[in-house]
């Protein structure tokens, strides 16, 4: 098992270490904000849908005071959104396509790109709460050779606007709740890490930032432990998953309302 592991993780940071070369972005003043990517962007919660104009993306576009478009489909993945497979968001067309076309409409104005992709290339692939280490290997494969296109393509039509890509919080930790699943939320860690380690080096080939969604988690941190209601001593990186996401309540990776402001707050410490 762990011979697999650090083979996926060779693999897909080979490929991730390919990606074009950093061009180095100024950072003036947001003229106008535009939000890309999955159901996090979408501002998604179980039971209410999507607000596109809440969620992490409001709170941003709040503190920039820039005129917001959110483009963001729930269940988008980096393939859909480049249109390489079927976009249920835009029949015929990607997101991408809409990406460029608003930056094509406001060339020469600076403002303020955040995307988050990635995540549902490989969240199917735990079926029955096992992990599917082909599945994996796959996804974060398709994420490596991806991600850097997409960002490539942002820079190319926003070659003076501040990109910021979210790195994820690990949805699976909350496994570890149940002895018969317990090994998913260990295994999981390493992997996560691979996937946030492509983004993060895709983000700096573009002169991006990341946004370090996975460190306010505190995803890596199973060494301390604290008190989750109802529950007892946890680690502190599956306590933070069920405080700050659905997962342990209803079984939905999505963020709650503080979740989401942690979110925010990663994004916002890059545009200072």
């Amino acid at each position: 098992m762990t011979l697999i592991l650090l083979s996926i993780m060779a693999l897909v940071l080979g490929t991730a270490l390919v990606a074009p070369g950093a061009a180095n972005a100024s950072t003036p003043k947001a003229g106008w904000y535009l939000a890309l990517g999955d159901s996090l962007a979408a501002g998604y919660q179980p039971g209410q849908g999507d607000d596109k104009t809440g969620g992490y993306v409001g709170q941003v576009a709040a503190s920039l005071q820039a005129p917001l478009t959110n483009l963001a489909c729930s269940g988008e993945t980096t393939s859909s959104y480049l249109g390489k497979t079927a976009n249920r968001c835009y029949p015929g067309s990607s997101q991408e396509a809409a990406a460029v076309a608003f930056l094509d409409a406001h060339a020469g104005t600076a403002g303020v790109i955040t995307i988050d992709v990635g995540a549902n290339d490989v969240d199917g692939c735990v079926p029955g709460g096992q992990l599917d280490l082909k599945c994996i290997g796959n996804g974060l494969g398709t994420v490596g050779t991806n991600l850097p296109a997409i960002l490539s393509t942002l820079r190319q039509h926003a070659p003076t606007s501040r990109i910021v890509v979210l790195n994820y919080y690990n949805p699976f930790l909350a496994a570890y709740l149940q002895s018969s699943t317990r090994t998913v939320a260990i295994l999981s860690m390493p992997l996560a890490n691979v996937l946030n380690g492509i983004i993060g080096i895709s983000a700096a080939s573009v002169g991006g930032r990341t946004a370090n969604v996975a460190g306010i988690f505190q995803s890596d941190n199973i060494w301390t432990r604290t008190t989750l209601p109802g529950v007892g001593s946890v680690p502190t990186n599956v306590a933070l998953i069920c405080s700050w996401t659905w997962m342990c309540v209803r079984g939905d990776i999505h963020a709650n309302d503080t979740g989401y402001t942690k979110l925010a707050t990663a994004v916002q410490q890059q545009l200072r």
